[in-house]
């Protein structure tokens, strides 16, 4: 949540052993290394895990950061490059997105920054407003090209598949629509545009929100009244943005955190964390979470509008706060928080997280959990896989043993038995990238 100058650089050797590709793990093992272009992630480096409990702020470890790690297999050592971006954990892990040929990266702060020393608590904290654009386009060297002040208190930002248009909820106030559109063009954005969105009830938080691959529609999480809605978006005669209610709105789980569509957008996903919202309040006390899955466009009415449907429900660890879907279409993962965020020796505490691992079919959406696998690290706000679908990427926020030293991005693969072909593993490995304490949200530009 500190904006100062910061260019440092971290390497890790990222070796894995050369195997076979084929595309079922369960009857292969893992690609020889983590596949895609970049990895992005964001860090928080005022909060300490324990805030959401006890309200009380770390001592700060330097400015908040944004994160690059090239993937492109050019040398076998993956680093870490950061820059200064002003962020915060205190929302749903969406605080960035990239565009898809990863020239850019959007970053929004929920929470606004520390603005002394005297200021020890999570609750001192203002509302955030700024919004970042950063110039990825030589990785090795992120550049913030763009800072606007946006609508108080982001929550979610996300961009469309053609890179030109960026989407930013945020807390709404005096019926203020909880969305806001900027244009993406040239390496700038535009004024906000703020459409009027259909059926909305004035007060309910809009907590995610996320681009439909091919069509142009967003799904939206309305996590105060668990809703899932979708609209539709169109340009108007003077270059403005319309929205357009796009089918029926959907029941989800209570306080759901993100929403994913399926890469061939038959299915879209929800996660259920059970746990409040509000990021500012204790949520050590919840219960296991879940994903459900619902199909898009089931079928079409008589008004020749779309009708989605619930498919499938499944279990997962306890608060599965971030979530993604393979490239593939066949798996799912979440990060589970469990009970990792209190002090250590906090009798709620338990001293490991966890992913869960789901199948998924493509053709019909049922869900299947394959398992929990709890590791050492507090506070995984968010897992992506990688373009083979056979690797995971999860942040860890900060460790058990030290909550200020540094956070990483850790790696796991999945793994199958060749003599059974039900069974499926997550296997941790040995290679974790340092980055700055407390990086909570995680892209990948595949």
């Amino acid at each position: 949540m500190k904006i100062v100058a910061l260019l440092s650089s971290v390497t890790l050797c990222l070796a894995v052993p050369v195997v076979a590709q084929t595309a079922e793990p369960s009857a292969s093992r893992a690609p020889p290394r983590f596949e895609g272009r970049l990895l992005v992630s964001v860090s928080d480096a005022d909060m300490l895990p324990s805030a959401y409990k006890d309200d009380l702020l770390g001592p700060a470890v330097g400015p908040d950061a944004l994160s690059v790690v090239r993937l492109d297999g050019r040398n076998a050592d993956y680093r870490a490059v950061e820059v200064a971006v002003s962020n915060s954990v205190a929302g749903p892990p969406s605080s960035v997105a990239v565009t898809p040929d990863g020239r850019y990266a959007v970053v929004i702060e929920t929470v606004g920054a520390r603005r002394s020393a005297a200021t020890t608590r999570l609750s001192q904290l203002g509302a955030g407003r700024l919004i970042s654009l950063v110039d990825l386009r030589q990785p090795e060297k992120p550049l913030i090209v763009q800072r606007v002040e946006g609508f108080e208190a982001p929550l979610a930002v996300a961009i469309d598949p053609t890179g030109t248009l960026v989407a930013i909820t945020h807390r709404a106030k005096s019926g203020t629509p909880p969305i806001a559109l900027y244009k993406l063009a040239a390496g700038r954005l535009s004024a906000a545009m703020t459409p009027t969105l259909p059926d909305w009830k004035p007060g309910a938080t809009i907590i995610a929100a996320a681009f439909h691959p091919r069509e142009p529609v967003l799904a939206l999480v309305d996590v105060s009244n668990a809703q899932l809605s979708f609209v539709r978006f169109a340009t108007t005669a003077n270059g403005d943005i319309s929205l357009s209610r796009w089918g029926n709105t959907l029941t989800v789980e209570k306080d759901s955190y993100l929403v994913r569509f399926t890469p061939d957008a038959r299915h879209v996903l929800v996660n259920g964390s059970y746990a409040s919202a509000d990021f500012n309040l204790e949520f050590s006390g919840a219960p296991r979470g879940s994903v459900d899955s619902y199909r898009v466009a089931a079928s079409i009415d008589a008004d020749n509008q779309p009708r989605h449907r619930f498919v499938d429900r499944v279990e997962t660890g306890v608060i599965p706060e971030g979530m993604d879907v393979s490239p593939d279409g066949r798996f799912v993962i979440t990060a589970n928080l469990e009970r990792s965020t209190p002090r250590p020796g906090d009798a709620d505490m338990t001293r490991y997280a966890s992913m869960s691992l789901i199948r998924l079919d493509p053709q019909t959406g049922r869900l299947k959990r394959v398992g929990d696998y709890a590791f050492d690290g507090a506070l995984p706000e968010m897992a992506v896989f990688d373009n083979s679908s056979r690797f995971v990427a999860v942040t860890v926020f900060s460790q058990f043993d030290d909550p200020r030293a540094r956070g990483s991005i850790d790696f796991w693969r999945i793994e199958g038995d060749p003599l059974d072909p039900e069974r499926v593993e997550m296997v941790k490995t040995r290679h974790s990238i340092p980055v700055t304490r407390g990086p909570h949200t995680l892209a990948i530009v595949r």
